[in-house]
């Protein structure tokens, strides 16, 4: 008896779509080239190669692109869908410290393992593309993309408050430090310092960034996250004098969006890395600032916006005036005013900010209401929205959008502020104090002068050296490799780039992953980009994606691209969970280590009964599901399935290893329904071409086909598959014609690739179905062979009724009037009047009886 026999069937087509090159994308100028044909660039956000190998979670999106690769490859497109690693990073240098080997290495082994796991799914990807940012023949070309922002203007050196991981012996991005002020990697502390370091003058291209975001089919949430992050406000710049202390008649600078409410400003606030807050300090003043200064240093800046938190603050003990009214007014330092935003100093106008109200109602500061509600009622509390102005001079009266144009109007013409644009978005801070990422092409003459290294010098390689960890103090690893420093030209810069570098152009590699002579060639990268899909979690909204961004306009304004957008369309995958066990007080329990006593988890030592929770899958969980296990036991075509049934793509899942065996059933009756039971290639029947088809069966299929193709160009993977579940339903035990079996190993193709291409092989076929055209669904046999048919009485539904498609409208009357439901309505009654929508609606009008 023929057997489905997964563990077979995919090693051999697995090791045939290696040996044969199968999925190899060719670029214009190859040979075999066909320039007629449309293109589809699919990618996935390349993986981190870490330690722990892939877990369930992982191939979600990777087969969500390899679906529809697969698909376009038989709508006739030239595909290019390819993989490679993220491999540079803290978490290797951290796994080097720890065990004493050299990140190369278990970087390495970590690629083979993550590739082999890769594999083993079958995914089509072209692997004469691979790439890994670690390479030095990859990173040679983010260290000449960096040549060019520097020769560009773009790349510079700062002091700038940086947040230092002691622990980690680095320099953090806001982003990887946690709302508690701990290191993302390793629950470090971290402490706010200013050193000098590289930035990125992305804030050049901050209006680019914003407007470009309008012609992008990404998710509103990716696109309003964005907008955010880049945070474009409209307003005034405008200068407060210092009176007292000593900074006497020095001018305080602050940006306001509302220069309406400026007679409503009853204090300043400064950031506590604003460079004037310790001179602004008082004698008697001195101890709090800096208590204040050094308590605001361990908060995260997502703590300090977070507007639940309480509001904390010091009076420096100075004052400045109000330019419009005299008024002198407190200064205060305050962590809930970000340094980098604006000037890092604001004018506080409690009446009109919640914020500002908050913080003023906690110290007991002034609260002067400048603007009332336009229908003339007084609010309670804040109003932060737009108004009337009062208690405003000259401005009383006018509404807020013409205060505000009065008031820069006076503020220009006396020389005290202008009218400005600004963002919350910063430079990039672009230096990283770590032994495991790319060097910078500089060196440092004896005047501490930054320059190039020539461009035929690259790749600077790292050295190699025994020891990554940090140095104790605020130097790189790299500082101790004395003979690697010195060259004839200066020192070497001993910071490297941060792991966005390779992320930020990776795209742009793949197009051209073998050229020694740039890092792509124009004409490739003008056929393949933009990237048409873009899958990967939400977690990337912002940085990865803004960076990659940023680069790809400098990348056009260099004519080295002649696009400005890398990614036409995004897809965030949903995550998927895994169960996790907690004890009532929080303590996690591993789910290897849990007891079930009657059928409940317990605590294995205390028996206490456990809490059940959905988590994100982690080793310090003990909720990850390992993918080699489940191929081992159902195949991958199995998995695969079972991972886009599961659910809308874009939703969040949690993982139930028994849900596989549906999908792994339905596989192994896919093959019987082509295979039979016999012992040949096929059930005998379908090699018969002159057998008459199952023509009522004809519609069931070409129904299936055309719905499963709009699922995948919609990415709704998981009614496709069930439309396929419902054909094979459909056939039960009898044999497909040739035809129809032709069409339905077609339709499985993108979904379950190895039972198909066996399948077809079984089928007769010597070739491999990889580029079979997709077939044609013949619209009048698609069409459903029963509609619904809703029955109004005097426009109120009374019944719904399955009708024969294709009834005129007579037979949908008479229909109608048969129904049992539509009968008791009437009541005997004629109807005055019937309405029919043929296949889908009949309204009868009766006269209605009246009570008295």
């Amino acid at each position: 008896m023929s057997v489905y026999d997964p563990g077979a069937i995919e090693s051999k087509w697995q090791r045939f779509w290696l040996e044969n090159k199968t999925f190899r994308a060719l670029d214009p100028g190859d040979p075999g080239f066909d320039a007629s044909r449309p293109k589809s660039y699919l990618l996935d956000m390349f993986p981190y190669p870490s330690g722990d190998g892939l877990h369930v979670g992982h191939p979600v999106g990777y087969t969500a692109t390899d679906i529809l690769a697969r698909y376009k490859r038989m709508k006739g497109f030239n595909v290019l869908h390819p993989m490679g690693w993220d491999s540079f990073g803290l978490p290797a240098e951290q796994y080097a410290v720890k065990t004493g080997q050299h990140p190369a290495v278990t970087t390495k082994k970590n690629i083979e393992t993550f590739r082999a796991q890769i594999r083993r799914l079958g995914f089509s990807y072209d692997w004469d593309r691979e790439i890994a940012t670690s390479d030095p023949e990859y990173y040679r070309w983010t260290q000449w993309i960096f040549r060019k922002l520097f020769e560009k203007g773009l790349a510079y050196q700062a002091e700038a408050a940086v947040w230092w991981c002691e622990g980690l012996g680095t320099v953090l991005a806001n982003e990887e430090v946690d709302s508690e002020g701990n290191s993302e990697v390793g629950g470090f502390p971290c402490v706010r310092r200013n050193m000098r370091q590289w930035m990125l003058r992305i804030t050049s291209y901050a209006q680019r960034l914003l407007d470009d975001l309008k012609g992008l089919d990404w998710p509103h949430g990716i696109i309003k996250m964005q907008e955010d992050w880049i945070g474009r406000s409209e307003g005034a710049d405008l200068d407060f004098e210092v009176s007292g202390g000593t900074c006497q008649g020095e001018r305080l600078r602050v940006f306001t969006t509302r220069p309406d409410t400026l007679y409503g400003a009853t204090y300043l606030v400064l950031a506590p890395e604003h460079p004037l807050v310790r001179r602004l300090a008082s004698p008697d003043q001195q101890a709090a600032v800096s208590g204040y200064l050094e308590q605001a240093s361990r908060r995260s800046e997502r703590e300090r916006m977070a507007d639940t938190k309480e509001k904390t603050g010091v009076f420096t003990g100075s004052y400045a005036k109000n330019p419009v009214n005299g008024a002198d007014i407190p200064i205060w330092v305050a962590d809930y005013v970000l340094a980098g935003y604006g000037t890092g100093a604001i004018m506080a106008v409690p009446a009109h900010d919640l914020r500002d109200h908050d913080f003023a109602k906690a110290m007991g500061l002034k609260i002067v209401a400048v603007v009332r509600p336009l229908d003339g009622s007084t609010p309670e509390g804040c109003m932060d929205a737009e108004g009337i102005a009062v208690n405003s001079g000259p401005l009383d009266g006018l509404d807020s959008a013409s205060a505000k144009e009065a008031m820069i109007q006076t503020l220009e013409a006396r020389a005290i502020g202008k009218r400005v644009v600004r963002f919350r978005l910063r430079d990039w801070l672009f230096s990283r104090q770590r032994y495991w990422g790319e060097p910078f092409p500089v060196v440092f003459d004896k005047q501490g002068r930054a320059l190039l290294v020539g461009e035929d010098d690259l790749p600077i390689s790292l050295p190699e050296m025994e020891s990554f960890r940090a140095t104790g103090g605020f130097e790189a690893p790299l500082a101790r490799a004395k003979d690697w420093m010195t060259t004839p030209e200066g020192v070497r810069e001993t910071n490297v780039m941060p792991q966005w570098a390779g992320s930020c152009w990776y795209f742009l590699r793949f197009t051209d992953p073998h050229n020694a002579n740039a890092p792509w060639n124009r004409d490739k990268a003008d056929y393949w980009m933009p990237v048409d899909l873009y899958i990967g979690g939400a977690e990337h909204a912002v940085l990865h994606l803004l960076y990659s961004r940023f680069w790809y306009k400098v990348f056009f304004d260099l004519g080295l691209v002649s696009q400005t957008e890398p990614f036409r369309k995004l897809f965030n995958q949903g995550m998927i969970g895994g169960t996790s066990y907690k004890t009532v007080s929080g303590s996690v329990v591993k789910t290897d280590d849990v007891r079930w006593i009657s059928g409940k988890p317990t605590h294995p030592e205390s028996g206490e009964e456990l809490l059940v929770t959905q988590a994100k899958m982690s080793k310090s969980l003990g909720n990850v599901i390992n993918p080699d296990t489940l191929v081992a036991q159902y195949g991958a075509d199995s998995l695969r399935l079972y991972e886009m049934f599961m659910g809308p793509l874009e939703q969040g899942k949690v993982w139930d290893t028994n849900g596989i065996n549906g999908t792994y059933r339905f596989l192994k009756r896919a093959h019987h329904l082509i295979v039979g039971d016999g012992e040949g290639a096929c059930r005998p029947e379908l090699l018969d071409a002159a057998r008459a088809s199952e023509r009522d069966l004809d519609g069931a299929l070409h129904r299936c086909l055309k719905q499963v193709g709009e699922d995948i160009e919609g990415l709704r993977f998981n009614t496709g598959i069930s439309a396929l579940m419902v054909l094979v339903n459909a056939f039960g035990e009898r044999v497909p014609s040739r035809s129809q079996a032709k069409v339905f190993v077609l339709m499985l193709a993108p979904f379950a690739p190895h039972l198909a291409e066996e399948l077809w092989e079984r089928l007769g076929h010597s070739h491999s179905l990889a580029f079979e055209s997709w077939p044609h669904a013949d619209v009048t046999l698609a069409a459903p062979a029963e509609v619904q048919l809703v029955v109004q009485v005097n426009g109120r539904l009374r019944s719904k009724l399955s009708a024969p498609a294709g009834m005129d409208a007579a037979q949908t009357e008479k229909m109608a009037l048969s129904d049992e439901k539509i009968r008791a309505f009437l009541a005997g009654k004629s109807p005055k009047k019937v309405i029919v929508v043929a296949g889908k609606l009949v309204n009868l009008v009766v006269e209605e009886t009246r009570e008295n």
